[in-house]
């Protein structure tokens, strides 16, 4: 029904159910519906319905969606070829974080992680500097329940976690250090939407002896530009340096 309303600019609820193929009084008890979420509209001087606000609102939602993945993808390619490591994007989405996109090194060893897999947040360096920067209340219910100890390496004790996200949030970037898979790390940093929420990440992944612990800073400032020139290039902005409570 949505989609058919979207097709008129203005249209009476007799021709709606026609083009739906349903009863009038089915269509406007979805009609009701829709309205109520504000997905459509309803003129009572013409007696006719239009798509509402709130599509426009998933509509922006879902094109920002989309804008990061467009701009993130070109700034991956150059990221792994500048490091000559793995570069991937992912999101938390339903508690779980989501790996939206990654472009491969060339490197006969390497990190493969296919888009679509999922994952604990507190095991991962996207999901910690995700975590890092998120609202109290939201990380909290994130966090609520430890991820189990993948390696000897994983933060399961909350209050560890807890001073491990701070520290991420000071310094700007997240390191995975073999808290999901021994033998690999993982840099990370995020990407903010114009409202300065954390809303993807970036990172590079690699064998610990490519990415020894006295390289991370270095290869940390490739991260970080490369998720800040995402960030400009959606509109979008960094969080003041302080942490705002509510």
């Amino acid at each position: 029904m949505l989609s058919v309303v979207a097709r008129y600019e203005h249209q009476t609820l007799t021709a709606l159910a026609a083009t739906a193929d349903m009863a009038c009084s089915t269509a406007y008890r979805m009609l009701e519906t829709l309205r109520h979420h504000e997905l459509v509209a309803f003129d009572t001087h013409t007696q006719t319905w239009s798509i509402g606000v709130e599509a426009f609102r998933v509509g922006q939602r879902y094109a920002r969606h989309t804008h990061y993945l467009a701009a993130g993808r070109a700034v991956m390619r150059r990221l792994s070829e500048q490091t000559g490591e793995t570069a991937n994007m992912a999101v938390i989405e339903t508690g779980e974080l989501v790996y939206v996109a990654q472009i491969e090194t060339s490197a006969p060893i390497r990190a493969f992680i296919p888009t679509g897999t999922r994952g604990d947040p507190q095991a991962s360096g996207i999901g910690k500097v995700l975590l890092a920067y998120m609202d109290d209340a939201l990380r909290a219910e994130l966090t609520r329940v430890p991820p189990p100890a993948f390696t000897d390496h994983t933060y399961t004790d909350a209050a560890e976690l807890a001073l491990e996200l701070d520290r991420v949030r000071a310094r700007g970037w997240a390191v995975d250090d073999q808290e999901r898979y021994v033998g690999m790390r993982c840099i990370a940093a995020p990407i903010f939407n114009e409202y300065a929420e954390p809303i993807a990440g970036l990172s590079i992944s690699a064998p610990i002896d490519r990415l020894p612990v006295d390289h991370l800073a270095h290869k940390a400032v490739e991260v970080v530009a490369g998720a800040e020139e995402v960030t400009r290039r959606i509109g979008g902005r960094r969080p003041s340096p302080t942490r705002e409570r509510p």
